[in-house]
C-alpha cells in the first residue's frame, strides 16, 4: 500500500521529470491490469455459496476506497485537477459496488423469507 501511495505521489509531483511519470504511469497500468486479471480469475473459482461473504468483503473494501478519495480530495494541493477526478471516479465506481451490493443483498434476503 505504501508503494502504491510512493508511486502516486511521485506521479503526481510538479518536479518529476516526463521521463519518471511514463515509468510510474506504466508500471502502475501493470499492475491494474494485473490485479484485474487475477481478481477475475480469483472470483471464478469462488463456489456460489461463499458469493455473499466475498460480496460483503468488496463492500468493505469499497468503503475504504470512498474513504481514501475524500482524503485524498480534502489534502490535495490547488491546481492538481487529476486528483479531483481520480478521487471523483473513484467515488463514483466505489458507490456504484456498494449500492449494487446492498440492492443484491437485499434481493437474495427476500428469498429466504416465507411466504
Amino acid at each position: 500500500m505504501t508503494g502504491a501511495w510512493n508511486m502516486m505521489s511521485v506521479l503526481l509531483a510538479q518536479d518529476a521529470t516526463p521521463t519518471t511519470r511514463s515509468a510510474l504511469l506504466i508500471a502502475v497500468l501493470f499492475i491494474l491490469v494485473l490485479a484485474s486479471l487475477y481478481g477475475f480469475e480469483i472470483i471464478q473459482k469462488v463456489p456460489a455459496t461463499l458469493h455473499t461473504p466475498l460480496m460483503s468483503g468488496s463492500n468493505a473494501i469499497s468503503g475504504i476506497t470512498i474513504v481514501g478519495a475524500l482524503i485524498c480530495i480534502i489534502h490535495m494541493e490547488p491546481g492538481h485537477w487529476t486528483v479531483t477526478v481520480l478521487g471523483f471516479l473513484a467515488i463514483v465506481f466505489a458507490m456504484i459496488n456498494v449500492v449494487g451490493g446492498f440492492l443484491v443483498t437485499d434481493r437474495m434476503l427476500q428469498m429466504f423469507k416465507r411466504k
